[in-house]
């Protein structure tokens, strides 16, 4: 007999299932949140200011993706009338303090919106500077990130408590009905969960599997989000890539939030650059000797949350798209309207390189590189399609 056919198991991803996904920026009060966020964002949002809790309900902004494909396709389509790039939405979360996991300072507010967003920027101080008050009364970079790291995890296990009493419940009932055989699989999973948790581990750097993924999700933890830790340097020390707290950071990341990325940047500098022109703020990174983090900072934080680009180009208009990679193509034609997902008879599809090399829609037709697709295929990166 032939040997039995070997089904892939489906991937799940942590986290919420959709296309419109948020990221959140975080970390302690005074640690350059605000301004972060105004420089990311190019946004007068926020509101910096030299006190705890200056932001108190979360600012909302949307940050253009760079996009050098983007850029191509529009100098393809140059007598397009619009041009509609990709974007992040980005929140600006009131600042943490020590005890927020027990509702001190704006503590459930600011745990309430963690838990709204998708992915985690999390700011952290490495400046010295007599005139911003730190929380804490000093500059400590690894305490900070021990305190988010701490308040998070305590919140999650109380999610988790309260989920694990739920479970036990019904696996209590006895018997051998699919529930009870499921719930106590459940329990077993959430004590797992929170031993990994007060272990001073997060719950997004594990590997789980798809049936394990499902039931966290309905959690909705604060350590199953993806995280980015943003290291605001003072202007000198960015631009000479030198801080005496980067190597403890790197350390504390390792072992604590194994395989996240550490990205130094400095708040005074992007802030400068986001009052100048293009051609301004160009010309003065050159003078520095150094490059904006900005674009990094989004471009990692679309990959942290698996997302990818589909385009839609015509005479009219050129707009890059986003979606979760694994999309097939009537949810990525939701994206534009309900309706074309509704009625999805046909994608046609052009690989971007393609259009690339040929220019020209009729030229990509005649090479035979128009592709038709139907409802059961997986949209890809990159991917030029008419529904």
């Amino acid at each position: 007999m032939p040997p039995k056919k070997q089904t892939e198991e489906k991937k799940v991803l942590l986290g919420r299932p959709g296309n419109n996904l948020k990221a959140g920026i975080v970390g302690l009060a005074n640690v350059g949140k605000s301004t972060s966020f105004q420089a990311i964002t190019r946004s007068p949002l926020g509101n910096p200011a030299n006190y705890p809790f200056a932001t108190i309900d979360p600012e909302e902004a949307r940050v253009i993706v760079p996009s050098p494909r983007f850029d191509e396709l529009c100098a393809i389509y140059n007598k397009t009338a619009s041009k509609v790039p990709a974007h992040l939405t980005v929140y600006d979360i009131a600042g943490l303090s020590k005890g927020a996991s027990a509702g001190e300072g704006l503590g459930n507010a600011f745990l309430s919106h963690i838990r709204a967003v998708d992915s985690i920027y999390q700011v952290v101080r490495c400046f010295d500077d007599a005139e911003i008050i730190h929380i804490e009364g000093d500059v400590d970079p690894v305490r900070d990130l021990e305190i988010i790291s701490t308040e998070l995890g305590l919140k999650d296990v109380e999610f988790c408590e309260k989920a694990l009493e739920a479970a036990e419940k019904i696996a209590k009932r006895g018997g051998q009905s699919l529930e009870v055989k499921q719930k106590k699989e459940e329990a077993e999973l959430i004590k797992r969960i929170i031993e990994l948790i007060q272990s001073g581990q997060r719950v997004a750097n594990q590997t789980w599997t798809p049936k394990e993924v499902e039931i966290i999700n309905t959690m909705m933890l604060l350590t199953a989000k993806p995280c980015i830790y943003l290291i605001n340097l003072s202007e000198k020390d960015y631009i000479r890539k030198k801080n005496k707290h980067l190597l403890r950071i790197k350390e504390w990341v390792d072992k604590h939030s194994p395989g996240d990325l550490i990205i130094p940047f400095s708040v005074p500098l992007e802030e400068k650059l986001s009052h100048m022109s293009e051609e301004e703020a160009a010309e003065e990174l050159k003078k520095l000797g150094t490059v904006s983090a900005l674009p990094k900072i989004i471009t990692t934080m679309r990959q942290k949350l698996d997302l990818i680009s589909f385009f839609t180009c015509g005479p009219d208009e050129v707009r890059e798209w986003t979606i979760r990679r694994g999309t097939k193509a009537p949810q990525a034609a939701g994206v534009i309207h309900n309706d074309l997902m509704n009625t999805f008879i046909l994608a046609q599809v052009t690989k971007y390189e393609d259009a690339i090399e040929y220019k020209d829609e009729a030229a990509v037709k005649a090479a035979g590189k128009l592709q038709q697709k139907g409802k059961d295929y997986v949209v890809e990166d990159g991917d030029i399609i008419y529904f």
